[in-house]
């Protein structure tokens, strides 16, 4: 299927690595001038390895000067702004009950799982409305649906971005601006290698996404084939989420 986004320009935050380097790198591929935000510099230069004519801006989502000035020369750099992908993200505590838990660690998930993402699109809406075609994308997790033990602020930040998606898709209705959100289940990243151990997936109990395949979701909602798609939830999880309780 042919994507229509062959021109087109996009703003990747957390593209140093993970679902952030794969969504940019798949972006590319198709034919899309990208600017790559992140805070590992090294990381970012080999994202952009992959990525044609990539702008690179080393920024702290969470400090809104850096991130004024990210947006506003990426947007200048590229000529426009079609899309935006906001995939930074961090774990925070895991394995620990709220008691635990110090209201600076709290304060540092959603700084920047959501805060961040929230700073991120608040200074590009301007050249998003200037868009033919804008979209979106909030990279949230199953988390947002269902909770693990002891990992209470990153499910409660990213139910938090969720209701950001859907709340923004409804004030941007008028101007074309489509808000969509991807929640995948465990997928097979840095971050999530260190929450869970290298070895857990060896032979994984359970099912494990590529961020490739994440990716893939990702594209398809900043399309033009998706214009119809706007303040929904991509809920990728194998079917978990569905099943019942009920024992029988």
């Amino acid at each position: 299927m042919d994507l229509q986004l062959t021109g087109t320009t996009a703003l990747i935050t957390g593209a140093a690595s993970g679902i952030g380097r794969a969504t940019a790198r798949a972006l590319a591929a198709e034919g899309v001038r990208v600017a790559l935000l992140d805070r590992d510099a090294q990381a970012l230069a080999e994202t952009a390895r992959g990525c044609t004519g990539a702008v690179i801006r080393v920024v702290d989502v969470t400090d809104e000067a850096q991130v004024v000035e990210a947006v506003s020369t990426s947007v200048e750099e590229l000529g426009g702004l079609d899309a935006v992908v906001c995939c930074a993200g961090i774990s925070g505590p895991v394995g620990s009950s709220i008691e635990e838990i110090s209201l600076r660690d709290w304060n540092a998930v959603f700084a920047v799982n959501v805060t961040g993402a929230f700073l991120v699109l608040a200074h590009a809406l301007p050249a998003l409305r200037a868009s033919a075609s804008a979209s979106v994308v909030l990279l949230a997790s199953d988390s947002a649906f269902v909770a693990s033990p002891g990992m209470v602020p990153y499910c409660a930040s990213k139910a938090a971005l969720v209701q950001l998606g859907r709340s923004l898709s409804v004030d941007l209705a008028t101007t074309g601006i489509r808000v969509n959100t991807v929640a995948p289940s465990i997928v097979d990243t840095p971050m999530s290698r260190g929450d869970l151990g290298a070895q857990a997936f060896d032979s994984p109990p359970f099912n494990v996404q590529s961020p490739v395949e994440v990716a893939a979701h990702v594209l398809y909602l900043v399309s033009p084939r998706s214009r119809g798609i706007n303040g929904t939830t991509i809920l990728s999880d194998f079917g978990y989420s569905a099943r019942s309780g009920f024992p029988a």
